[in-house]
Formats: C-alpha cells, sequence, structure tokens
C-alpha cells in the first residue's frame, strides 16, 4: 500500500511540475500567458488571420503572410523581445480565434476583432487599433445599391462572424450564406452563386484591390472597433500591448503601416475604447 501511495505521488508530482512549466496538454503554451512568461519563452505567438487581404493574407506567390495587422505583430515582437523573427503566427479565424486563445495556443489575436460586450465576457480586449463598419461588396453591375436591396437576395459572409445577422437587423428579408471563411464567401461571389458580400468594409476593400469588377455600396451600416484580444485575467500582458499601441501611434509608427496598407493616413480621431459597437465580426 506505501509503495502504491508513493507512486501515486510521483505521478502527481511529475504532472504539476509539466503543467508549471507549460509542457502539459500536447505541448500548448501555458495557461498563464503573462508578459512574464513570454520573455522567458523568447517568442510571441500571435493568433492572425491568413485569408484576408490588406490585414493578414497568406501570399500564394512566396508563402508568406502579410498586411497590417502583421506588419503590427512583428512591432510589437521587436519592442518586447529585442527581434521580429521572434514572432510565430497561426492561422485563425472568426470561428477558432477564441477557442485557440483559451486553449493556450496563441498569447493574443489579432485578426480583425470586433470589441463588443459578448466577446469581453470571454476576453479581454486592448484599446482600439482599427476602425471599422460593416458595408456590401457586390458586382459592378449589380442593382444593389442600399442595404434595403438586398430583400430577397443571397449574401455570404464568414461562419463565427456576426455579419449575417447584423444585415438581417436591418434588412430580415436578407438570404445570408454562411461559407467557412471570407476567402470562401468571395469566391462564391465571385462565381455568380450569390449577389453579395457582407463583412467589414475594410475587408471588403481588399477583396475589391484583388478585383474590380466589384465595388462597395451601401455605405457603414455598423461601427466596428478592431482590439487586440487577450486571455482573461492577462492584466501585464494587456497593459503592455495598450502601451505599445500608444507608443506606435505617438512615435509616427502606426501612421506608417496604415499608409503602406491602405494608401492614406490613419483618422486623427480614432477612439481607445470601443463605442456603440456592433456584436462583432
Amino acid at each position: 500500500m506505501r509503495k502504491w501511495c508513493t507512486l501515486l505521488l510521483i505521478a502527481a508530482m511529475a504532472l504539476f511540475g509539466a503543467a508549471c512549466n507549460g509542457t502539459g496538454g500536447g505541448g500548448k503554451i501555458a495557461d498563464d500567458n503573462s508578459l512574464e512568461q513570454i520573455k522567458q519563452r523568447g517568442k510571441l505567438v500571435a493568433g492572425v488571420k491568413y485569408d484576408t487581404h490588406l490585414f493578414g493574407y497568406k501570399d500564394p506567390a512566396d508563402g508568406q503572410v502579410k498586411g497590417f495587422e502583421i506588419d503590427l505583430m512583428k512591432e510589437l515582437a521587436k519592442r518586447m523581445l529585442g527581434d521580429e523573427s521572434k514572432l510565430e503566427l497561426k492561422e485563425v479565424n472568426s470561428k477558432t480565434r477564441i477557442k485557440l486563445l483559451n486553449g493556450g495556443d496563441i498569447d493574443l489575436i489579432c485578426a480583425t476583432m470586433t470589441i463588443s460586450e459578448k466577446r469581453k465576457k470571454e476576453v479581454d480586449f486592448s484599446r482600439v487599433y482599427f476602425m471599422a463598419g460593416q458595408s456590401l461588396l457586390v458586382p459592378n453591375n449589380s442593382p444593389i445599391k442600399t442595404v434595403h436591396d438586398t430583400k430577397g437576395k443571397k449574401v455570404a459572409t464568414a461562419k463565427g462572424a456576426t455579419s449575417g445577422n447584423n444585415l438581417k437587423s436591418v434588412e430580415p428579408g436578407a438570404q445570408i450564406q454562411l461559407y467557412e471563411n471570407y476567402a470562401d464567401a468571395f469566391t462564391a461571389l465571385r462565381a455568380g452563386q450569390v449577389d453579395a458580400l457582407t463583412t467589414d468594409d475594410s475587408i471588403l476593400m481588399g477583396m475589391q484591390q484583388q478585383d474590380p469588377n466589384f465595388k462597395l455600396v451601401g455605405g457603414q451600416f455598423t461601427k466596428e472597433p478592431y482590439g487586440i484580444g487577450l486571455k482573461k485575467g492577462a492584466n501585464e500582458l494587456r497593459a503592455y500591448v495598450d502601451q505599445f499601441l500608444d507608443q506606435i501611434i505617438a512615435d509616427g509608427t502606426y501612421a506608417k503601416l496604415y499608409m503602406k496598407w491602405f494608401k492614406q493616413a490613419p483618422p486623427q480621431d480614432l477612439p481607445r475604447q470601443a463605442v456603440q459597437a456592433s456584436p462583432g465580426k
């Protein structure tokens, strides 16, 4: 009996040690995503999109992930760890990003994620780093001019986002078609399988740049303030990220990156906190 108790005690101590060192759970990052732990690890793991032009897109020409949010994360890694190469990117989408964050697979989310009261119950957010608004993308010859013109029309969007619900709240007659991601939704639009695509105008602009046969219509019918998502209780890391965003806005780095990707100067009145946010993308 004493022998068995000793063996059980040793096994329990081994499991406890693995959890503390972040090696339990199949090699996932330990649950405590504190700033100090990231520094000790020597690597920042960011969840980003691979299918969203201008923000996070894996270029098939060279296999590199590029975009505004990718450059933000490179700058964060450089200032936090001294080298942007100490950044690891992991692909997320609207459906998987919070699950991967809370499962310990990533340290933070930088993936066109709208700050919303519902999401605040699951994750913490940084200050606002981008302000978008939901709109519509249609073929250049489309009769759709306003949101209400989507009545009886098929409108594509991505699973896990609430773009469809937002549109239905404005035009209940819209027929929402869900796709795994925005790339698939855009493919459906280009193939004529749907009449329009809806999500944030910032994402739609990237699609329109890929194919000038499409245009944005309907204006903005929601406000979509983007924030960096962090695990609940990671207060030290959240404070560091907020300070980082304040610094790059003040020293001109933010404006330089914004101009690089969006070909225009950033808004001068970017709010720190989300105001009247929709349920979110």
